[in-house]
């Protein structure tokens, strides 16, 4: 799928956000810049703007390695783990502990081992060389293996 602008992808983020629920996982695959951060700052806004709140300023958490947003009753967390180098620091994290009472977004998911069953996957790229396009492929796995994404 082609995302040719930012409101394609805060219409995309919208669409993936009203499928999520706690318990729900997706990794975010792609270079820096290609649009990771702005997909998830697209959907935590959602998830606030539907319960009534203001929109948080959401950054991408590099260097502290996760943020947690608490909407009403929904809690998500957004690790990016552009930083670590091996998957001893990831189990540290532990991550999966009680991932079911939330919603878990990864950024540079390439290093954890034991992956969930039931996840999403997205993989940005740039569209050629045109910096302002991207490409979208969308993988489910488990509960999420024979959803159409393509209809969404």
């Amino acid at each position: 799928m082609k995302l040719n602008s930012l409101e394609d992808t805060f219409n995309l983020s919208k669409k993936i956000g009203k499928l999520l629920s706690n318990g729900d996982v997706v990794f975010l695959y792609g270079e820096i810049g290609v649009g990771k951060t702005t997909f998830v700052r697209n959907l935590i806004n959602n998830f606030e703007v539907q319960q009534g709140m203001n929109e948080s300023q959401i950054l991408s958490p590099t260097f502290n390695i996760v943020f947690d947003y608490l909407i009403k009753e929904l809690k998500i967390m957004h690790y990016d783990l552009y930083r670590l180098k091996n998957s001893k620091d990831i189990n540290e994290l532990g991550i999966f502990v009680e991932f079911e009472k939330c919603i878990t977004l990864i950024e540079w998911p390439e290093l954890i081992e034991k992956k969930p069953n039931d996840r999403i996957e997205l993989f940005f790229s740039y569209l050629g060389e045109n910096l302002d396009k991207r490409k979208l492929e969308i993988k489910g796995y488990g509960k999420w293996s024979n959803y159409d994404f393509e209809k969404i």
